[in-house]
């Protein structure tokens, strides 16, 4: 047996050496690294780096996130006044003079009552003919009416009111109870009041990720910071024309991968999650076989792929796991420790080396 031992190192020696991966070292020039991105329908190739987490960087990317959540539209005072537009119903009354109301009085539908304004925002009545009502309040139009019947009548009165609203609409799509085009009324229509016509979100909705598709341009709204921390910032007024979207939360998932207790994917709770709940989740890093200064979080983007590194092995590494905030798809990725790797390469290879080895010293009689 003496004999056989040295053997047996030299034949499993040469073996180890030759195993890939074994001397494989990390590349240095961490400024050049390159991802593959999909742009207009095709993969490209994109440059990317990795970038230490840190304290300045956190902040950073907390003031970006802030300065992102806030880029909204500007609130336009003029759309909380309904502006009448084509297809409107108005009902005139015109006080004193029944021959001008609509026949029937409060008897007729309302879908056949009043007056409807046409495609190009003109309105036909008795004595006046034709009007440009589009885009005038209901105030406008009644001081319209009255100047131009006060030519034929004494002492004219008159009312107008809409009595459907056609004109002006909004989408509201995603997971809500009850999706679809809501009329825009001479209430403003908030992005709460929106959700609530709608019927409320469903369990799967994402809050904190709400889209505003207006006028070409997109915007991100965190409904959730509305509800639960009274950030009326968020509850914007609606236009005609504007998508209001709320996100499926299914697909809001961190990928922990690596030198982890368990390796899983990870729901975004209420849009929330740092790099430490994560790990925790989980079930923590194992130091005795990782890198616990690699963990990498890989953040795919669109369009520009990053790559930030936190060293566990730094005195603030906790809070700093603490503070980084996760984001959709990211990937959290442990490294495996050098002695790690030559583990799991014997595991491999000794069954068989044995094997062969005894099979050579039987040969060899020895």
């Amino acid at each position: 047996m003496n004999r056989l031992l040295p053997l047996m190192l030299v034949l499993l020696l040469p073996a180890c050496s030759l195993t890939p991966g074994m001397t494989m070292q990390a590349d240095n020039n961490l400024s050049n690294l390159e991802v593959p991105v999909m742009k207009d329908g095709q993969m490209v190739k994109a440059k990317t780096r990795i970038v230490p987490i840190t304290a300045d960087l956190i902040i950073e990317r907390e003031n970006s996130r802030r300065q992102a959540v806030n880029n909204l539209p500007p609130v336009d005072i003029s759309q909380a006044t309904y502006r009448i537009g084509p297809h409107d119903r108005l009902l005139i009354t015109v006080w004193d003079h029944p021959e001008l109301n609509d026949p029937g009085g409060e008897k007729i539908l309302p879908e056949l009552a009043g007056k409807v304004v046409d495609d190009d925002g003109q309105l036909y009545y008795p004595y006046v003919g034709t009007l440009q009502v589009a885009g005038k309040t209901v105030s406008e139009v009644r001081s319209l009416l009255t100047r131009e019947l006060s030519n034929y009548f004494k002492r004219v009165k008159l009312d107008v009111r809409v009595l459907s609203f056609q004109s002006h609409r909004a989408a509201v799509v995603g997971e809500v109870k009850m999706p679809g085009i809501q009329p825009l009324t001479e209430t403003p229509l908030t992005v709460a009041e929106a959700i609530s016509r709608a019927g409320g979100v469903t369990q799967d909705a994402d809050m904190s990720n709400v889209s505003l598709a207006r006028d070409g341009k997109l915007y991100k709204i965190n409904v959730l910071a509305l509800y639960e921390q009274g950030n009326t910032t968020q509850n914007l007024l609606l236009k005609a024309g504007d998508v209001l979207n709320i996100p499926d939360s299914k697909d809001n998932k961190v990928f922990v991968m690596g030198e982890v207790g368990r390796q899983q994917a990870l729901p975004i709770n209420k849009g929330k999650m740092s790099l430490a709940q994560a790990l925790a989740e989980a079930y923590g890093v194992d130091f005795n076989m990782s890198r616990p200064e690699e963990i990498y979080v890989i953040r795919s983007g669109d369009m520009n792929p990053e790559i930030f590194q936190l060293n566990a092995e730094s005195p603030d590494a906790l809070i700093l796991a603490d503070q980084f905030a996760l984001e959709p798809h990211d990937t959290v990725f442990v490294g495996t420790a050098g002695v790690t790797q030559w583990s799991r390469v014997l595991n491999q290879i000794l069954p068989s080396s044995f094997t062969a080895i005894m099979s050579q010293a039987a040969m060899m009689g020895l």
